[in-house]
């Protein structure tokens, strides 16, 4: 496969890498065509899953690359070092623009516990529940863009093989982001289409991290190491600060979640390593 893969432009696979990952949000939003009653017990289990999944491709196909194609040793240790905290300190700076929305609690639970059924509106004749709705959506749209960014710096030097699994791992864990950007739309009475639509949407950007990401390594090969490791570490804030938070609730799913992220781990890990 890689043989025939590498007869196609690198640029343009990592596009359509980044694309198909991202095209994974709208496939994750599918089963609100069947169901508006999602269990937050499999939403737990989907994001732990996801979150397992991600750490494992952080891991073995950013962090690990990087630090080899740093030149190994303290040198390589030290730019990944350097750009993993830049990475996560990218996505802090980026994170402050949104509010802790908590939508995939309140997906679930349905119109909220303030009792006014969404009927107050802001002066600007903004639902105020709505906002929140739309500041999800599109803190969930801004954190697409590393992801986008990570799948094109990994086809960056012409590993085919390593990008692809980058693209494999993002995209499963967006399956349960596209149903959690749907539900919350669907609780606002948004029909069905439209929910899916911006779902799918959402993840759309991602081809856009993926071509500025392959362009940067291909205009200057040594940003290589440093561009691996601060994707790395825009996904493991991502990680860290929106995924495994949602599913270490008190509904007693935790535990729950805590397996499922090892088995995405696990499972990401073995196929990581075999592709490869």
């Amino acid at each position: 496969m890689v043989e025939y893969l590498s007869k196609f432009n690198l640029i343009l696979l990592g596009i359509m890498a980044s694309m198909a990952a991202g095209l994974a949000t709208g496939v994750g939003a599918i089963p609100i065509f069947f169901t508006k009653k999602i269990s937050k017990k499999l939403l737990d289990l989907l994001l732990g899953a996801a979150a397992g999944i991600m750490l494992a491709a952080t891991s073995f196909s950013l962090i690990i690359p990087a630090i080899e194609k740093g030149g190994g040793g303290i040198r390589g240790a030290t730019i990944t070092l350097i750009g993993i905290l830049c990475g996560g300190i990218f996505l802090d700076v980026i994170d402050k623009f949104f509010p802790d929305t908590n939508l995939l609690k309140n997906a679930v639970n349905g119109n909220g516990q303030n009792g006014h059924n969404g009927s107050e509106i802001l002066p600007a004749l903004i639902n105020p529940r709505l906002r929140k709705v739309w500041l999800f959506v599109f803190a969930i749209t801004v954190h697409n863009f590393p992801e986008g960014l990570a799948v094109g710096v990994g086809f960056g030097d012409g590993d085919i093989i390593n990008g692809l699994s980058i693209a494999i791992g993002i995209g499963l864990q967006n399956l349960p982001e596209g149903l959690a950007v749907a539900l919350p739309l669907l609780r606002e009475h948004y029909t069905k289409r439209k929910a899916f639509l911006i779902a799918l949407c959402s993840g759309l950007v991602e081809p856009i991290g993926g071509l500025l990401g392959i362009a940067l390594v291909q205009i200057s090969r040594p940003l290589l190491p440093f561009a691996l490791a601060f994707a790395a570490g825009a996904m493991l804030f991502v990680i860290s600060h929106e995924i495994i938070p949602e599913t270490q609730n008190q509904q007693g799913h935790s535990k729950l979640a805590t397996h499922a992220l090892l088995i995405g781990f696990v499972v990401m890990m073995f196929l990581d390593n075999t592709l490869g």
